[in-house]
């Protein structure tokens, strides 16, 4: 309880001002706490309001702060972050679809050989992050009404208004039509957990938390992951000088604060895993990737009213290839509606490919 607030007056007192590597390691060990705070009060909220609510309580808060981070460099950042948005969100879709979803499938398969999770929930909710992923950053590259891989004010607009309610409409079915598509699925092992924890006398899970535990955990959520932001946002200057010495691309600044940001929901989902609950780490790992366009591609349309120079949305070619791949691992991974470790792997290692091609493209 006493760390959000103490990573949230660290952050008043260090926003807008240069900081030194000292400092600069002192708010790393803020922020890192900060990110576990976010991630105990989540579960808390979860498990008072039950799935697949729950796991929509972390994926929205996160990704709510982090168009705010993207749109607040953006607006003070100039041309130099002209694809800020783009390289941030393709950053959460391959972190989220390859590197949670990989994590999360190797803690699954290593406690039991085979991870179990709803093959029409998690199919339908990545179909959507497929839609989403291409309409808002392929076919920039394709379109001739501007220059650049980059939309018309028209075409934005349309990508944004389809883009919000296309995840409107996932919420929609994930909460409230067809919820019991996203609920963990009962195997052999949890319900023999469950049976053994009933003779015992003992519960499986903690008891469910009162209202006002939840609200006063969900203030500290907030404030938790308030600070997580900003002080990534702190901490960007350094980033962004330690990438420039070492002769990395620009991009490179955007996928260390997606990482930064994701890391809250890594942890959950990783932690799901390791309870046998599979699905509520797809849940996370989906949710936020469909989210981070959902989100974003909006409030860039309404920023970009304000935006002088150019908005680069279009992937390159070699971003495209990794998509594409993603997506069609990503499908053969869901339909079965059963993952080994060789889907985990192979997960991993499309992260990994991701990241070594961000170092050197």
């Amino acid at each position: 309880m006493a760390v959000p607030a103490l990573a949230l007056v660290a952050l008043a007192l260090t926003w807008g001002r240069s900081v030194s590597a000292l400092t600069g390691g002192l708010l790393a060990l803020l922020l890192a706490g900060a990110v576990l705070a976010a991630v105990h009060h989540a579960e808390v909220i979860a498990h008072r309001v039950g799935e697949p609510f729950g796991s929509l309580v972390l994926a929205v808060a996160v990704t709510v702060i982090e168009v705010a981070l993207i749109v607040s460099l953006m607006l003070t950042g100039g041309e130099k972050t002209a694809s800020l948005a783009r390289d941030t969100v393709f950053a959460a879709v391959m972190i989220t679809c390859n590197g949670i979803v990989g994590l999360s499938l190797l803690s699954g398969t290593l406690r039991r050989r085979v991870a179990v999770f709803n093959a029409e929930g998690t199919g339908g909710a990545l179909a959507t992050v497929a839609t989403l992923s291409t309409l808002s950053l392929v076919l920039p590259s394709f379109t001739t009404s501007a220059r650049g891989p980059a939309f018309s004010p028209a075409q934005l607009g349309f990508a944004a208004v389809v883009s919000l309610g296309m995840y409107g409409l996932f919420v929609l079915t994930q909460t409230v039509r067809h919820r019991d598509y996203f609920l963990p699925v009962a195997t052999p092992h949890t319900e023999a957990a469950a049976r053994k924890a009933a003779e015992d006398g003992a519960e499986e899970h903690a008891p469910r938390p009162s209202g006002r535990t939840a609200l006063a955990s969900l203030g500290l959520l907030l404030v938790a992951l308030v600070s997580v932001v900003g002080l990534a946002k702190v901490e960007s200057p350094i980033i962004e000088l330690a990438v420039a010495n070492a002769g990395l691309p620009q991009a490179v600044v955007g996928v260390v604060i997606a990482l930064l940001v994701l890391l809250p929901e890594t942890i959950a989902a990783v932690r799901a895993a390791r309870r046998d609950q599979i699905q509520i780490s797809l849940n996370l790992a989906l949710g936020s990737a469909m989210a981070s366009i959902g989100l974003t591609i909006p409030a860039i349309a309404v920023v970009s009213i304000w935006l002088e120079g150019p908005l680069v949305l279009g992937l390159g070619g070699t971003h495209m290839v990794l998509l594409a791949l993603t997506v069609a691992v990503s499908t053969l991974t869901v339909v079965p509606g059963r993952a080994t470790l060789l889907q985990s792997g192979v997960h991993l290692g499309l992260f990994a490919a991701f990241l070594f091609l961000a170092i050197s493209p």
